[in-house]
């Protein structure tokens, strides 16, 4: 079990310096073969070191772009989730963690491609310099190469005069060079938080400019601005000798003029297959989307949400994933994650919809959810359904404790989860590894409760009946309420049940003391796996992290806690 603990808090940390690894392997190896390369010997001699600055940083963009579309293939994902090699709880994780990685090289991406662009404007700026009428010398000599017949050209700047920005936008590698670098601005000023949650839309689109990126990246090299000599060259002009007589040679025999080629384009090379791979995965998407869907009810809940209920052919879930929803009717582009909010052993699927956002706006308007009675179901617009993708939550069952923890409507995943825990306890004839759970939901609107607050009551009827009342034990947190609330509550109180939402527990007002609630749950189980599983905002899911790394033991023999967070 320390091992297995061990695995799933360092894990991430190994990966990462194995990603950092091969990024600083590739970029020295590259720096140092075109520092000492012989065949880029008079590059060297005009350019100096940022040739190889901006070779290597080119070798570690191929890299990264070669990452950059991996973990967002979501059946690959899925797929490897299932494999046998993928079946334990620390590596499972990690697949919870692939956006987390998709940023990570995304950063990467950015990195060296600011290294990139700033050594070739030095290297544009000592191709120029090499032209002036103070160039002495072999750069002097080299730069002039390709003026005369049966000469190629080193230098793509021919004049000092020449304008350099002007010269480079009428290249292939100029030009491509700028609409890469325009494409990556624009995709990682709208990838920000802050974007995201005023306007997921612009992100969502601007996202897809990476089509272009990926088209222009491909043929950038194939300008072949740098420049080496070549093979054939290199034979009949020896470079130790020659380079010290370069007045001499257009005459001796023994140093004929260098020929120059450019380098042979490779980032297509990296990227074919991912790109391969991520257009396969766009096919599955749109045949997935032709498939049908029934809606089969829609219900408006207090507080913005809005629950549908569909059915789909071949439609299999686990408690936990999630689903991509499209509606047509309001983009035939955009997709948005939604957690299944409905049980396996159900004969529907569904999800919850809060109204968050432009598209979620438009989906309530879309379903007549504004007003007092929703459309007839003959008259709702189409849906597609993309999934269902494994999440964090699949692995509640793998523990014989688990601890639940949502934040306003982050307790949707959790709806799912509690229907299974009520259908394999109280139905199924097989006793499930899951022997306690812990929930926990904070919620700051009190009317958000009331849609959730009929699961809840059903699950503690239930459980009464079965004898098991000790398997769940839940404890909801309201944070927020006015004077005309409290003045209620306390009109209205009642020992046997809950004023807001009927059940026997009693609501607690404020936060939770979450190293009170660890400490207990520690002592409770002194020497269990437990996971924690989380849905909810940044700040709440720091927190939780520390309290498992605080509240774990170093015994092996002792309770470990295990951090799960829920994302998309």
């Amino acid at each position: 079990m320390m091992l297995c603990w061990i695995l799933s808090e360092s894990l991430s940390f190994v990966l990462i310096l194995s990603w950092l690894g091969v990024n600083l392997y590739l970029f020295i190896d590259t720096f140092c073969w075109y520092e000492e390369e012989e065949s880029f010997h008079y590059t060297r001699v005009i350019l100096g070191s940022t040739l190889a600055w901006a070779r290597a940083s080119a070798q570690c963009l191929n890299f990264n772009c070669m990452l950059i579309l991996l973990p967002l293939s979501r059946n690959l994902i899925s797929f490897i989730r299932g494999t046998r090699i993928c079946c334990r709880g620390p590596w499972r994780r990690q697949l919870d963690k692939n956006l987390k990685f998709h940023k990570l090289v995304a950063y990467g991406i950015a990195v060296n491609a600011t290294i990139h662009i700033v050594a070739h404007l030095f290297n544009l700026e000592r191709y120029r310099l090499s032209q002036s009428e103070e160039a002495k010398g072999l750069p002097a000599a080299l730069s002039k190469l390709g003026n005369s017949p049966n000469e190629s050209s080193l230098n793509p700047i021919r004049t000092f005069h020449t304008n350099t920005t002007t010269e480079l936008l009428m290249t292939v590698a100029g030009i491509t060079g700028l609409v890469i670098s325009l494409a990556l601005i624009l995709i990682m000023t709208s990838s920000t938080e802050f974007i995201r949650r005023v306007s997921y839309e612009l992100f969502w689109y601007t996202h897809h400019v990476f089509i272009i990126f990926f088209i222009n990246l491909a043929i950038h090299g194939a300008g072949r601005i740098v420049r080496g000599q070549t093979p054939e060259s290199l034979r009949v002009h020896n470079v130790t000798f020659c380079r010290d007589h370069y007045a001499e040679w257009q005459t001796a025999a023994q140093c004929p003029a260098p020929q120059f080629s450019g380098k042979e384009p490779s980032a297509w090379k990296w990227v074919l297959g991912p790109v391969v791979l991520y257009t396969c995965e766009r096919i599955i998407r749109f045949w997935r989307f032709q498939q049908e869907v029934v809606i089969t009810k829609v219900v408006s809940h207090p507080s913005g949400v809005l629950e549908l209920r569909m059915k789909k052919r071949d439609f299999t879930m686990a408690p936990g994933q999630y689903i991509f929803l499209q509606c047509p009717s309001i983009s035939s582009l955009e997709w948005h994650p939604f957690t299944l909010t409905s049980a396996p052993e159900e004969d529907f699927f569904s999800v919850h919809v809060r109204a968050a956002g432009d598209w979620t706006q438009a989906l309530f308007q879309a379903f007549g959810a504004e007003g007092q009675t929703c459309k007839e179901l003959w008259s709702l617009p189409r849906l597609a359904v993309d999934g269902p993708f494994g999440a964090a939550l699949t692995d509640v069952f793998a523990y014989p404790v688990s601890v639940c923890v949502a934040a306003g409507i982050g307790v949707t995943p959790f709806a799912a989860l509690l229907k299974s825990i009520w259908y394999k306890c109280c139905e199924s004839q097989t006793q499930p590894k899951l022997t306690k759970v812990y929930f926990y939901w904070i919620c700051r609107d009190a009317r958000a409760f009331e849609w959730f607050a009929d699961l809840l009551l059903s699950l503690e009827t239930r459980m009464s009946e079965q004898g098991k009342t000790h398997f769940l034990s839940y404890h909801i947190f309201l944070t927020g309420w006015d004077e005309n609330q409290a003045i209620h509550i306390a009109l209205h109180w009642d020992e046997n049940t809950d004023v807001i939402t009927g059940l026997k527990q009693k609501t607690f007002y404020g936060r939770p003391n979450w190293n009170s609630e660890f400490k207990q749950i520690a002592y409770n189980h002194p020497s269990s796996s437990i996971g924690v599983f989380f849905c909810g905002p940044k700040a709440l899911s720091k927190t939780l992290q520390r309290m498992c790394r605080l509240y774990s033991s170093a015994d092996p023999r002792g309770v470990h806690f295990h951090y799960n967070k829920e994302s998309f």
